[in-house]
Order: C-alpha cells, then structure tokens, then sequence
C-alpha cells in the first residue's frame, strides 16, 4: 500500500486494522482512506507538509510545526496510526506516546529542558 490505490479492499482494510490494533472500525478506515485521498492532492501515496498545511485546524494549531516533522511523508497505513493516538479508544499509553514523540524534538528518546525550549520556540513562531 506504498502509493494509495483507487479504491481498499477488504484485505487492506484488514491489514490496516492491525496496523493500528484495530482502533477504527472498517467504516472508520474507509473514511479516513477517503480524507487521505483528498489531502493527497498529486495521488503519489503520501501526505506532504504542504498538504497537511491545508487543513486549517492543523495549521492553527499552536504545535503544527512539531507535528509537521511527525507526519510529513505519511503513507495511509502510517497516518491511520498516527491518528489512532487521538482516538477516544486508544489507551493513555498510546496517547502518551504520541506527546512524548511530540515533545522529544531531537529523538534522542529523551525529553530535556533544550526540548522543551525548542518547542515553545516552535509554539511562539507559529504565533507570529
């Protein structure tokens, strides 16, 4: 499921499913392959920052500049997951992991003060 076909079949639904340990339904998947498409402007596969940029909540959001170097080149199977941490289902272990992602900024597997500083750095530009 490199470059996103026309249409998913019940395997890639499937497949999916499991990706993200089953957080969406097939109903839920096959609404957000359908978002996908429609933010994958050029049908390569994957969303660009420029196209994640579009959606207005996303570019209003005070850490979209932390959360563009999370998602930039997503592939569905990729973004569903990513999605999946927002979920009202997912556990708080996923969603902890998500803002630890968020908040580590040079992926060192650890959050320093230096991260911290860099993402209210982050936080003020978006502002600007």
């Amino acid at each position: 499921m490199g470059n996103a076909p026309s249409t998913l079949t019940q395997y890639d639904i499937e497949e999916v499913q499991e990706h993200c340990n089953k957080l969406f339904n097939q109903q839920e998947i096959v609404s957000l392959y359908q978002r996908f498409c429609q933010l994958d402007r050029t049908a390569k596969g994957f969303i660009s920052s420029d196209e994640f940029m579009s959606v207005p909540e996303f570019a209003m959001n005070p850490l979209a500049q932390r959360l563009l170097k999370m998602v930039d080149g997503l592939n569905f199977k990729d973004f569903v997951v990513f999605l999946s941490a927002f979920s009202a289902k997912a556990s708080i272990e996923q969603k902890a992991a998500l803002i630890f992602k968020v908040y580590d900024s040079d992926g060192n597997g650890k959050v320093t003060f230096n991260d911290i500083i860099e993402v209210l750095s982050d936080m003020a530009e978006q502002r600007e």
